[in-house]
């Protein structure tokens, strides 16, 4: 039996033996990945295939570099090239878990923008089970170093190393052939990462993503004037009126944006055990001063938060890689709602963010959109106990920025990012006052106990502007930035729903976030109009009466009769009242079942694809080429970047000079008294 055994594997004491059974533990593991760590959606026999084989042709032509090496060297250059392949697997298995997307280049080179306290939410998000892609490099290696298995000496023909690498071209080609005739335009019309692996393979899309990464970089170098073209005549063809009885209803102002951190819709009036995880923002909600807007979605990819405030401010889609304010908000030229409201409304502009500038590359862009001030961890107590997560916890935020609210003239514009409503929603005990839900799933029972606490920290808010003299003379923003619970987590999803499972249109419902706007004398209600963050800045502009006929803007005001409804999703899907495309599937919205389009229903279709798709790539081609350097509106003024200062001091003396000069703060209003700010946070007591 030991001699039968010892001659069955004789063959992996050679070169091309091992190479194979490499390849082959290989192939394995990325399918299982593939399997149990994605949800890439293969459907029909041909997709499945393809899942199948994809990791094969990569794999041959990497691990077959150290084919034209000799003895031990190639070897050792294989069990390298295993673990640089495998730390990729891991990698993205724990990216995807989080974001349900791959890694990107432009993710890694912003990484050291976004990295504070990363290191705790990957601790959160990784399970011992995640390193079985390391198992069969560490098998190996200990056959090799026990000499079960030999290192085959022997000179290996430079003739068969190359057939390897033909080989592997060969059936790439052969897997982009079926890959594009069952889904043509494969790598020029998707916007879904998802379907570039499940078609092509994970090194596949990496080397996608890196051409698209230089493409871009060629896209600005050799951009000029007349690319501004197609975006003007596609803007002036979309063009809609402003509705009249909303227009400059709220002229003069000032405006407070409350960033609520992954904040999603169904949160509003949702109860746990009877109790209402959000009282005081569903009051806010239902008030008859604000308008609230029940079919408004998050539109972020990659860049998360940083696609929220991009189109927030610019009515600019973020990028579908990577966060375009880390890799061009210190570069490119914009027109962000802070430098048009200076300049055409007198507006002081601030931005309020209890963590360090340097997060999403925040200390450059709001340079590059003009923002006066810049409220940052610098100018906050930091304490023990005072931060959790991301930053400072949003009780001790709010309390601590109310005195440099109450110094800006007015009317000014302030934007308030809260942090403690983050992943991995960690809150101390002493501020855990809310059951959490009970569906076993670890990420999301904690959601609703940090979404209450912000929920009370933003009533504690709205309670000091009120006393402050700021509630009646101010327009109160709040909006949810993207998901807090990502589609990964299906099962826990369908428990909050209330539902036996979800489907692929239920998930998208879930994309959903509030959008509230508030002001003494507004005529509010609910809005059912379908639109999402793309569309503040027009909205929002023309409530303030402040003209934006010729701006750059992608959105249109949601309080237009005639506007578009078709929400574009940065993946290439959208959603409108009647129809709603995820991935290959088009629903009803209505009743949100899957069609079998009639010819009238396809063109329907196709109608609003296209509309999705021209906004997504002329967004990119702003973006990408810096066009706006091209262009400049009437009655407004490239920023410039160098006028601001971010640092304490003489931030801190600019506003005093401002306050001296202009005495319209409510500082001064309320003759040089602070107004007392009343919070129960245990860690100020």
């Amino acid at each position: 039996m030991a001699n039968f055994f010892k001659r069955r594997m004789s063959w992996v004491n050679t070169r091309m033996g091992f190479f194979l059974l490499t390849i082959g533990l290989f192939w394995v593991k990325t399918y299982i990945a593939y399997q149990t760590e994605f949800t890439l959606g293969a459907k029909g026999s041909v997709q499945q295939f393809l899942l199948l084989i994809n990791p094969l042709p990569a794999a041959l032509l990497v691990f077959g570099i150290a084919l034209y090496f000799r003895g031990r060297l190639a070897y050792w250059l294989m069990m390298i090239i295993n673990v640089l392949e495998s730390t990729w697997i891991f990698a993205n298995v724990l990216y995807y878990r989080e974001f349900s997307d791959f890694l990107s280049f432009g993710i890694m080179k912003g990484s050291s923008d976004v990295g504070n306290n990363l290191g705790k939410s990957l601790a959160q998000i990784t399970h011992a089970y995640d390193f079985f892609v390391y198992v069969d490099i560490i098998v190996l290696i200990i056959l090799l170093v026990t000499h079960v298995i030999r290192i085959d000496a022997r000179p290996f023909k430079r003739r068969y190393a190359f057939s390897i690498t033909v080989l592997s071209f060969g059936l790439m080609f052969a897997e982009f052939g079926m890959a594009n005739a069952d889904r043509s335009g494969l790598l020029t019309r998707t916007f879904d990462n998802n379907y570039i692996v499940k078609y092509l393979g994970l090194n596949e899309y990496a080397a996608f993503n890196a051409y698209q990464t230089q493409k871009e970089s060629a896209t600005r170098a050799s951009a000029n004037a007349s690319d501004m073209k197609s975006v003007l005549k596609y803007l002036k063809q979309n063009r809609v009126s402003p509705n009249v009885s909303y227009y400059g209803k709220e002229k003069g102002k000032n405006v407070f944006v409350i960033h609520l951190e992954s904040f999603q819709q169904f949160l509003i009036d949702y109860k746990v055990n009877g109790k209402e995880v959000t009282p005081n923002l569903n009051k806010f909600y239902h008030n008859q001063n604000t308008l609230s807007f029940d079919n408004f979605y998050n539109q972020v990819a990659q860049g998360k938060t940083s696609d929220a405030e991009m189109m927030l401010e610019n009515s600019l889609f973020g990028l579908p890689q990577g966060s375009a304010m880390t890799t061009y908000g210190t570069q490119n030229t914009f027109q962000a709602a802070p430098a048009i409201l200076s300049q055409q409304a007198g507006y002081t502009t601030a931005a309020f963010h209890g963590d360090v500038p340097s997060f999403w590359n925040r200390d450059n862009t709001y340079k590059s959109w003009g923002y006066q001030y810049f409220f940052s961890s610098s100018y906050y107590t930091e304490k023990s106990g005072y931060s959790v997560g991301y930053g400072l916890k949003d009780k001790i935020f709010f309390k601590q920025s109310a005195k440099y609210i109450e110094q800006l003239p007015q009317p000014f514009y302030a934007k308030l990012i809260t942090l403690t409503n983050h992943y991995p929603y960690e809150l101390d005990k002493k501020n855990t006052d809310f059951p959490a839900t009970k569906t076993g799933d670890k990420t999301v029972d904690p959601y609703v106990q940090t979404a209450h606490y912000l929920d009370q920290a933003f009533g504690e808010f709205m309670t000091y502007l009120k006393k402050a003299g700021l509630y009646k003379n101010s327009m109160i923003v709040a909006y949810g930035d993207h998901y807090g619970i990502s589609n990964n987590h299906r099962p826990a999803i369908a428990q909050l729903l209330g539902k036996s499972k979800v489907t692929n249109f239920d998930l998208a419902q879930f994309q959903k976030v509030p959008f509230m706007i508030h002001a003494a004398g507004l005529k509010g209600g609910i809005n059912h109009t379908y639109g999402g963050e793309i569309d503040v800045l027009p909205t929002l502009l023309d409530l303030l009466g402040v003209k934006n006929t010729d701006t750059i803007q992608f959105g249109q005001d949601l309080l237009a009769k005639n506007r578009n409804q078709t929400v574009a999703f940065r993946n290439g899907n959208f959603i409108s009242p009647t129809y709603a495309k995820i991935g290959g599937t088009v629903y009803d919205t209505r009743t949100g079942k899957a069609l079998s389009l009639t010819t009238a229903q396809k063109k329907t279709v196709d109608k609003m694809q296209n509309h999705v798709t021209t906004e997504l790539s002329l967004s990119d081609r702003v973006i990408y080429g810096d066009l706006l350097r091209f262009y400049t509106p009437k009655d407004f003024t490239k920023v410039d970047k160098s006028s601001f200062t971010y640092k304490y001091k003489p931030a801190m003396e600019k506003l005093a000079e401002a306050e001296k000069k202009e005495k319209t703060s409510a500082l001064v209003k309320n003759k040089g008294k602070e107004t007392t700010y009343k919070t129960d946070a245990p860690e100020l007591k």
